[in-house]
């Protein structure tokens, strides 16, 4: 049996609706995990949204293993790399290669929304990210996955 049978996937992949996943604040911003190992059976990257509200942001972080894949769906972002703010605007994509420092500030007046996508896998889901400044909630407290997001 495959990976993908014993998830119980079809030929045609997994679906999997936003509304069926849990926000992780962890790092800011409502950040979902949709397409993942353990929603799919992903073996080689894993893919997501991120809802991020006027003035809010995702706290600092790398990943080692990854690049991350960036896509403006709504809104408007400032994004530090490696220290160094950038625009980034709905319609818009983003590489972010590894090992490079990325935070997301919302810097316009409503809700902006981002899909991203990260590959290759990280050894472990523990590995993948680094965070370099503290986010703005206690993971533990919010009862949140392990399972490790942008």
């Amino acid at each position: 049996m495959t990976q993908q049978q014993q998830a119980g996937i079809g030929v045609g992949g997994g679906v999997v609706d936003l509304s069926s996943i849990a926000p992780n604040r962890r790092r800011g911003g409502d950040v979902r995990a949709l397409l993942t190992p353990s929603t799919v059976g992903s073996t080689s990257g894993f893919m997501g949204v991120a809802i991020v509200r006027p003035g809010e942001s995702i706290a600092e972080h790398y990943h080692p293993y990854s690049e991350e894949f960036v896509y403006v769906v709504e809104g408007a972002f400032e994004v530090d790399l490696n220290g160094e703010p950038q625009p980034l605007r709905a319609e818009q994509g983003l590489l972010i290669p590894k090992d490079v420092r990325h935070r997301f500030r919302n810097v316009g007046d409503r809700d902006a929304r981002l899909v991203f996508h990260l590959g290759p896998l990280a050894p472990r889901p523990d590995l993948g990210h680094v965070d370099t400044e503290e986010g703005p909630r206690d993971a533990t407290a919010e009862g949140l996955a392990a399972e490790a997001v942008s």
